[in-house]
């Protein structure tokens, strides 16, 4: 049975028969950031336009329109060489509230269609609209229904749909924009064996040219691999593979409450080499996990602090707090004191990093997390001088306030203000910094 997309006039009048088994979709936003500035921007419509950091600083493109994409500008680019391909483009450094609030429109409509919903990032989301004894609804019903809610917004995606979150993915990617591709149940062997092995999520450019040196071209040559030989190549993910390649991974959807970490980076246009700079990055860094912290409703155990080099070397360090916490007065001091034991004085760091995890509830209460009296900041410590946790959250939760109303940038504490005019421009999907 083949693939169809939703383009076909054979299939213009609805799916050919009953789906049985497991029905996943993958949900995809068309050039996303370009597209809701083009839908802000009505003069914008049909011209190329890129949303990434500048090209004279290093930047990267996150997002480029489609007609954008017909120079050969893609996302992860360095914004310089985007520049060569579409000299004429549109840039823009990227709205993020405005986009986050569009994400949370477009993840409203699918959490209405199904609560099975993992979304993976900013403009992406996995769903479970498996048919029950209750709703047989055919999903492809469904996936039509969410373009045309999404499309009301002014927006569109593509959306896969498969047995597996593996093949979904794939599909989604087969025709944009405004795509829906169908692989159904008994037809994923037929759909997966001809593609390239690098099409498989999982697959990166080290792991592919493995396996083209040992003939592994395709993923049909995937599926029959012996697992030995990709035990030798792989380790343990060899096997992982093949079961995707096989169109055997498991359909379960992770909802949304699973989350392993929340973290943001921030790259600069010129290497920091002076502490003070270094500091300033780590605590806008703790600013922005603590935020989204609180916006989950999300208290981990653990900080991890990330740099990269001036050489591109990445070194990381982390360490348990003793209490779970969302309070980024009181953690971003323990990754301040993490710098020491990753970096030396002088060595320029081209990205600064801040991460925490483990959300596996409450190990117990604490007062307080540093030695500090009550009058303020303390700068020649970089420790909190609000010993109180109520005083504390009361000043974190006005700043949530000042910054839900009026944008990120609306308010900042001293040390983050260092940062302002440093960085790249540039931005990550990571779901955890939109929701």
């Amino acid at each position: 049975m083949d693939t169809f997309n939703d383009s076909d006039a054979a299939n213009a009048a609805g799916f050919p028969f009953e789906w049985t088994g497991p029905a996943i979709l993958l949900v995809d936003l068309d050039a996303f950031f370009a597209s809701v500035e083009q839908l802000d921007h009505p003069g914008w419509r049909g011209k190329p336009v890129i949303v990434g950091g500048s090209p004279d600083k290093r930047g990267v493109v996150s997002t480029a329109s489609y007609e954008a994409r017909a120079y050969g500008v893609h996302s992860a680019m360095p914004s310089s060489q985007a520049r060569r391909l579409c000299p004429d483009a549109i840039w823009s450094p990227g709205h993020f509230d405005r986009y986050r609030a569009m994400s949370n429109q477009v993840m409203a409509i699918i959490h209405d269609e199904t609560p099975h919903v993992q979304q993976v990032s900013i403009d992406e989301a996995f769903c479970d609209v498996t048919p029950t004894r209750v709703n047989r609804e055919n999903p492809v019903d469904v996936a039509r229904r969410i373009q045309r809610r999404v499309e009301e917004l002014g927006v569109t995606c593509s959306i896969g749909v498969a047995t597996a979150k593996s093949i979904a993915k794939i599909a989604s990617d087969m025709d944009k924009p405004r795509g829906l591709t169908v692989v159904p149940p008994g037809s994923e062997r037929a759909f997966l064996d001809p593609l390239p092995v690098r099409t498989l999520s999982g697959v990166g450019a080290a792991a592919e040219a493995k396996l083209h040196r040992f003939g592994i071209d395709t993923l049909g040559d995937l599926a029959h691999a012996d697992d030995q030989t990709l035990r030798n190549l792989l380790g343990k993910w060899g096997g992982v593979l093949k079961a995707r390649a096989r169109g055997e991974e498991p359909a379960e959807v992770e909802e949304d409450d699973t989350v392993k970490s929340v973290s943001n980076e921030m790259s600069f246009a010129d290497d920091l080499t002076e502490r003070c700079d270094i500091e300033a990055a780590i605590a806008t860094m703790a600013a922005r996990v603590g935020r989204r912290l609180r916006r989950k409703g999300l208290k981990g155990s653990t900080v991890t602090l990330k740099l990269r080099f001036g050489d591109r070397s990445v070194h990381s360090a982390q360490r348990s707090l003793a209490a779970p916490t969302d309070d980024e007065l009181a953690f971003a001091p323990v990754l301040v004191e993490l710098l020491d034991g990753i970096w030396a004085p002088g060595t320029p760091i081209r990205l600064v990093g801040a991460a925490v995890s483990r959300f596996d509830g409450d190990r117990g209460v604490q007062q307080t997390l540093f030695d500090a009296d009550e009058e303020g900041l303390a700068p020649e410590t970089g420790k909190p001088r609000l010993l109180s946790e109520d005083k504390r959250r009361e000043l974190l939760r006005a700043t949530d306030l000042v910054r839900d109303r009026f944008g990120e940038g609306a308010v900042s504490f001293g040390r983050e203000i260092r940062t302002k005019g440093l960085t790249t421009g540039s931005s990550a999907k990571n779901p955890a910094d939109y929701k």
